[in-house]
C-alpha cells in the first residue's frame, strides 16, 4: 500500500465535528434555568406545574384575567370533545374563559376532578374524568397521596371548626384565602438543590398574628350571609415588610435571599364572601395549636 493511499484512510488526530448522518456530535452545553433581574415575576416555568391537593392529578397554574390563579388540565383537547361553557385558552401566559378559534383548547381542572361533584353540563368528559380518579386510586392505594381528614364519629358539634383546614388571613388590607391550616404554609422559594423550601413561613422565631372575629363583608346589592361574623387570622399588626413576606409567601431565610426564585404559586386566593361561603367559621380556633400563643379577640 503507497503512502499516499493510507494518509488518505487514516482518520484525522481531531474528532469529526459531525457524525455519519450530519448532525453534529458536540451535545449542547447544559444551562440552569435562571430568572432574569427585571422579570415582574421570579416563578420559574417549571413551578407551575403541580398536583392536585384532593386528587393529586397533575394540574398547570395560570394567572387569569381578573389576576386569580387558574388551575387548568395540563393537556389540550379537541373543541369537538368540550362543551363551550368549558373552553379555556392561554394566550401569553394568562388563561382566558374561552375559545381561541382554533380545534384545540383547555379545560379547567375542577371539571375533572374527581374528588369533586361531577359537572351535569359536560357529560362528554366522563372518560376523561374516570382515567383521573383510576389514577387517584392508584395514588391512595399505594399511599402517595393522602386522603383528606373527616371529623371523627361521635365529636361534640363544632369540633371541626376548631381549626379551619382553609384559614381567611388578612394582610395588607385584604383577606385571602388560605390553601392549608396557618402553621403548615410551606415557603415556595427554591433552595440550592433546586428542590423547594421545607420550611413554614409562621417559624418559631418569626412574628404571628392572631385570630380574631371580623364581620362579614359583602358587596352592595348582594344577597346578605346567614353568619355576620367570621373567624379571621388577622396580620395587619405585623411591620409592612414582615406582611410582605407572607404574601410572597417565603420563610425567613429566602425573604432575604432575593436571588432565590420561586418553586411554586402562592396558595393566596383572594377572598369572597359569596364563593367562599363555605370556608367561613363563626368561632375561633380553641383546640389544637394556637399560632403565637396570643388570645383570640373579637373585633
Amino acid at each position: 500500500m503507497s503512502a499516499g493511499r493510507f494518509a488518505s484512510m487514516h482518520s484525522p488526530s481531531s474528532p469529526s465535528a459531525r457524525r455519519w448522518d450530519g448532525s453534529r456530535a458536540s451535545a449542547p452545553q447544559r444551562r440552569s434555568l435562571r430568572i432574569a433581574p427585571v422579570s415582574a415575576s421570579r416563578l420559574l416555568r417549571c413551578g407551575q406545574t403541580t398536583s392536585c391537593s384532593q386528587c393529586g392529578n397533575p394540574v398547570e397554574w395560570y394567572p387569569g384575567a381578573d389576576d386569580r390563579l387558574v388551575q387548568l388540565h395540563p393537556h389540550e383537547l379537541r373543541v369537538a370533545r368540550v362543551p363551550e361553557s368549558c373552553r379555556w385558552h392561554v394566550s401569553r401566559g394568562i388563561a382566558h374563559p374561552s375559545g381561541d378559534g382554533s380545534n384545540w383548547c383547555r379545560l379547567t381542572h375542577d371539571v375533572l376532578c374527581p374528588a369533586r361533584p361531577a359537572p351535569t353540563t359536560a357529560p362528554q368528559l366522563s372518560g376523561l374524568r374516570r382515567s383521573l380518579a383510576l389514577r387517584t386510586r392508584r395514588l391512595l392505594d399505594t399511599g402517595v397521596l393522602t386522603p383528606p381528614a373527616t371529623p371523627a364519629e361521635g365529636a361534640p358539634p363544632g369540633e371541626a371548626v376548631c381549626r379551619p383546614a382553609r384559614p381567611i388571613v388578612q394582610l395588607l388590607f385584604v383577606r385571602y384565602l388560605a390553601s392549608r391550616p396557618v402553621d403548615e404554609i410551606q415557603c415556595v422559594a427554591q433552595t440550592r438543590r433546586r428542590t423547594r423550601c421545607t420550611a413554614e413561613i409562621l417559624g418559631p422565631s418569626g412574628l404571628h398574628g392572631v385570630w380574631t372575629l371580623a364581620p362579614v363583608t359583602v358587596h352592595h346589592g348582594q344577597l346578605a350571609l346567614p353568619s355576620d361574623v367570621m373567624a379571621v387570622y388577622s396580620l395587619s399588626a405585623l411591620p409592612y415588610q414582615e406582611q410582605l413576606r407572607w404574601r410572597a409567601q417565603r420563610c425567613r431565610d429566602h425573604a432575604a435571599a432575593s436571588t432565590a426564585g420561586d418553586l411554586a404559586v402562592a396558595d393566596w386566593e383572594p377572598f369572597d364572601p359569596l364563593r367562599h361561603h363555605a370556608y367561613i367559621h363563626t368561632r375561633l380556633p380553641t383546640h389544637g395549636r394556637r399560632p403565637g400563643g396570643h388570645a383570640p379577640r373579637r373585633v
